[in-house]
């Protein structure tokens, strides 16, 4: 039974979301359909690049993955079907699929024959879902094409005694998350004693929970992502801290 998840940034008060989940079920009507969200904020590419490559890994391989964020796109955009890492994606080539990973591609091509339409997720992402749920190799949904566009994210920069990031998301309960990752961290920090600073404030303490700090205090962990994640115990870190995405995060180590 083939998996068909759903991303977009339609939000829940129309007709939208329905209506692409019916497209696929009239060609493959056995298909497990599941939502990973339709409140990414509109037309924010960096919004759904996060929130897909925090999931897409935890299901299985072979997954169809359709992402309609920013799905109209500008004028030249081109609508892909990409296999990438054992799954499958379907969108815009807008810049944001270079953003979930960094795996070469195993195979792409542009779906939809250059139709022009106000509502591509409908009309050509449903209907390449739906093919591919009932076994359509992905070759044959289009023509192969070279490559896709790859927007850049923020890079971490890191020496032996500085780590520097950015806040690359704030999530619903207003946490800072950054793109400092443990394994980085764990590499410069061997033997060593540190200082994070995040706006007016610093931390020397990484927790390994949210609860081993008290209500109302700052916490930093890493989360089920290894990313550090910087937020108030039952608070909102971003309004409390007014710190937001793009914010810099820093751990200094001590000679």
């Amino acid at each position: 039974m083939a998996i068909i998840t759903f991303l977009s940034d339609f939000g829940e008060s129309d007709h939208y979301v329905a209506a692409v989940k019916a497209k696929i079920l009239a060609q493959a009507p056995e298909a497990t359909i599941i939502d990973i969200s339709h409140q990414i904020n509109s037309c924010d590419i960096a919004h759904a690049a996060y929130v897909l490559k925090a999931v897409y890994r935890d299901f299985p391989k072979g997954s169809i993955h359709i992402v309609a964020v920013n799905s109209v796109g500008q004028p030249g955009d081109e609508f892909i079907a990409v296999q990438l890492d054992g799954h499958f994606f379907i969108g815009t080539d807008n810049g944001l699929l270079g953003l979930v990973s960094d795996s070469q591609a195993e195979n792409q091509v542009a779906i939809g024959n250059g139709q022009n339409t106000s509502f591509p997720a409908k009309q050509i992402f449903a209907e390449a879902a739906g093919k591919l749920a009932t076994g359509t190799p992905i070759n044959d949904l289009g023509k192969s094409i070279p490559h896709f566009k790859k927007s850049l994210g923020r890079h971490l920069k890191a020496n032996k005694s500085l780590i520097s990031g950015h806040v690359i998301r704030v999530d619903h309960y207003g946490n800072l998350i950054t793109n400092i990752d443990k394994t980085t961290f764990d590499i410069l920090s061997k033997q060593k004693t540190y200082n994070i600073t995040f706006g007016r404030e610093n931390g020397r303490r990484i927790s390994d929970n949210i609860n081993t700090v008290d209500a109302g205090d700052i916490f930093i962990i890493f989360n089920d992502q290894g990313y550090l994640e910087i937020g108030i115990n039952q608070g909102n870190a971003c309004e409390l801290l007014g710190l937001g995405y793009d914010s810099p995060v820093m751990i200094k180590f001590d000679e």
